[in-house]
């Protein structure tokens, strides 16, 4: 770092309530500098809410180059989440700003986000509690009814795309369901990684043919941008159901929509989506078979107050000279 650090480091939060809506508190940040939290920021005020700040700590808001080029004081810029596509990192190394953000503090929560659709795909739990409190029950003359198809999982094949530490929390529940588990890769395993044995590593050809639920857990790259779309789709099981607790822009909405449709997959079970809050627009929010959760897969309290103590923990470390978590 070629700037000097402030002794009270002015320290901005520009979206507190998307982390804290007021059920944790920022209290442990005020030892660090002079902390202002604003629960919401428009884009228009990014630059006024920043000046000389010296630490900025943003969830969704974008910090973009011509924000950086404005913000001569800035030399630190805290991505809220593990996702920091929000922050043009390549203007930050140019002004020396450092970036860090939030690694695997929701592994677990994802994970069980992950499950929860998958269950509600296969039980239709949601679906069922909305007729009876409808009075379906009371009205039927069975001692029990049901809606639609229900589907036992054990002996199906689950095929996870990205086995990172939350692919392999779903690999173990799923293993625990009596499913068969298999998993692509980005990167060959080395000697030294632990894959469990009850998963069957396969190239993503094989992933697509032989999966009876495919779920998603990879970053938002150029190569998984548009993965999800009609040519990858057709190399699936008919009746495939799919999983998303990634980035929304891995599916190409459009196709995943059309072939519910026509029942080439079988059901969704999504917590983001391409562009989020939700367009009314998006073809998912009408397709058959397709639940949708608002992006909350992150928000167990437990959750977001390890996120905070990360957030607090990265802040001590880079005004102590010793940077963790940093994403380039």
């Amino acid at each position: 770092m070629t700037e000097p650090i402030p002794s009270c480091p002015k320290i901005v939060v520009l979206d507190g309530a998307t982390l804290n809506p007021g059920d944790l508190s920022w209290s442990s940040f005020e030892a660090l500098g002079a902390l202002t939290v604003y629960d919401y920021t428009a884009p228009e005020d990014v630059v006024t809410r920043l000046e000389n700040a010296t630490i900025a700590l943003t969830n969704k808001t974008v910090m973009t180059e011509d924000i950086m080029a404005q913000l001569p004081m800035l030399r630190y810029i805290g991505a809220l989440a593990t996702g920091y596509n929000v922050i043009d990192v390549d203007a930050a190394a140019k002004r020396n700003i450092v970036v860090t953000n939030i690694p695997e503090y929701a592994t677990f929560a994802t994970a069980q986000m992950t499950i929860a659709l998958l269950l509600e795909l296969a039980d239709l739990v949601g679906h069922h509690d909305a007729l009876v409190h409808d009075g379906a029950w009371e009205s039927s003359k069975y001692f029990c009814f049901w809606d639609g198809s229900l589907t036992e999982l054990c002996g199906l094949t689950i095929g996870l795309f990205g086995f990172g530490k939350i692919a392999r929390r779903v690999a173990v529940i799923a293993d625990a369901l009596g499913m068969k588990v298999l998993a692509t890769r980005r990167t060959p395993p080395k000697d030294s990684d632990d894959i469990p044995n009850f998963v069957t590593l396969v190239s993503q050809e094989e992933l697509f043919h032989q999966s009876d639920v495919l779920s998603f857990h990879c970053p938002l790259t150029p190569e998984t941008q548009g993965l999800v779309r009609k040519e990858t789709i057709a190399q699936m099981k008919d009746g495939v159901w799919l999983l998303n607790t990634s980035r929304g822009p891995v599916f190409q909405e459009e196709d995943v929509a059309a072939a519910l449709e026509t029942g080439k997959i079988g059901g969704v079970g999504v917590d983001v989506l391409s562009r989020e809050p939700a367009d009314s627009s998006n073809p998912l929010l009408h397709a058959p078979h397709c639940i949708i959760t608002p992006h909350i897969a992150w928000a167990p309290t437990k959750t977001r107050a390890r996120l905070m103590e990360t957030a607090k923990e990265n802040i001590r470390a880079y005004l102590s000279g010793n940077l963790i978590n940093m994403v380039f």
